[in-house]
């Protein structure tokens, strides 16, 4: 019997949950594939390249643990978006990962903060490594807050693979936020994978398959895979900034408006029909019930509007946008018969 038959190599996978959310959002909404990131495909692919890299056959590279980070609000925070995030939820079940999740934390200005996230990664990665020996951990993530992570694993004597991408976005307020892996945590890992390059090749089956084909695994899975974390501060490229409770602090003094969606931008926001405010600008992580890539313009929705604090700032005047965009089976007001 050939004894590398026997050979197992044993990978271990972290990823940084509020980084992968980014990620996915970008590929589905601001990237010409338009597709979310198959989780399924991202794993055979690490497989794959673990295998060239250290010259084994695939079938001898194996997954034995993988586990994902995030902070959230609690249920009754998420509202509707309860749904959304279960969804995604029974997909990391399928795949075999772990998760782990913090409550958000409201700091003194009553912003809610992913408090501890990188450490528990850091501390659960190192502790895991040492009981389940990994050879290698693939470390799915950008911040160079993990590069201690990094050196004590190597003390261990496993090396770190990293998965990152370098990509933009446009946020909530239609700016567009540039996010870039660390270069310290690139030069400290043992191997590093370029994957907006990657993903931008033809490449192999593997390459291939980290796209989701179709929208049938959406119909299949839930209405809507967005990853999406309640509001966003917009402009903001911390993770550790959300406005959580601005929604439901201001719940008694908004009031719900209804009307048409006007336009729509390929890259993820459209505009809401209001004279009185010029026309308002929405973003895809406020809609409610719907994915972006399902609304057409002439659509009827009701709204809320919040201030659009960063906008505000650098205009000097009070600026708005919708929130809460929920699409409504309806004509808005002045459409109505009689």
């Amino acid at each position: 019997m050939n004894n590398n038959l026997l050979e197992v190599l044993r990978i271990g996978i972290f990823y940084d949950g509020y980084y992968f959310y980014k990620v996915s959002n970008f590929y589905k909404y601001e990237h010409e594939k338009k597709a979310r990131i198959s989780i399924s495909g991202l794993h055979d692919f690490i497989k794959f390249e673990v295998a060239q890299l250290v010259g084994l056959d695939i079938r001898q590279c194996q997954i034995i643990d993988a586990h994902y980070f995030k902070g959230r609000s609690s249920a009754r925070e998420m509202g509707e978006k309860v749904q959304s995030e279960r969804v995604f939820e029974d997909i990391l079940m399928r795949e075999n990962i772990v998760t782990h999740y913090l409550p958000l934390r409201f700091n003194e200005n009553n912003v809610a903060q992913e408090k501890g996230i990188d450490v528990w990664l850091a501390l659960e990665a190192y502790e895991l490594a040492i009981y389940k020996h990994f050879d290698i951990l693939v470390l799915v993530a950008g911040d160079g807050d993990y590069v201690p992570l990094v050196r004590k694993l190597h003390t261990l004597g496993t090396q770190v693979m990293l998965i990152s991408w370098d990509f933009s976005y446009h946020n909530e307020s239609g700016d567009v936020v540039e996010t870039r892996a660390s270069r310290q945590l690139q030069d400290e890992v043992f191997f590093s994978i370029p994957m907006h390059q990657r993903m931008d090749q033809n490449g192999n089956d593997y390459v291939k398959n980290l796209f989701v084909p179709d929208k049938g695994y959406e119909r299949n899975y839930g209405h809507q895979l967005n990853l999406k974390l309640d509001n966003e501060i917009p402009g903001s490229e911390s993770k550790n900034d959300y406005d959580i409770p601005a929604f439901f602090s201001s719940q008694r003094n908004l009031i719900e408006s209804i009307s048409v969606i006007i336009s729509l931008n390929a890259n993820g926001f459209g505009f809401i029909k209001d004279e009185s405010q010029n026309n308002i600008f929405f973003h895809y992580s406020t809609l409610t019930n719907k994915d972006f890539s399902e609304l057409q313009t002439g659509m009827t929705v009701k709204y809320q509007l919040e201030e659009d604090t960063e906008r505000s700032k650098r205009e000097g005047e009070l600026r708005y946008r919708a929130c809460r965009v929920t699409v409504i089976d309806q004509p808005p007001p002045e459409y109505s018969a009689g």
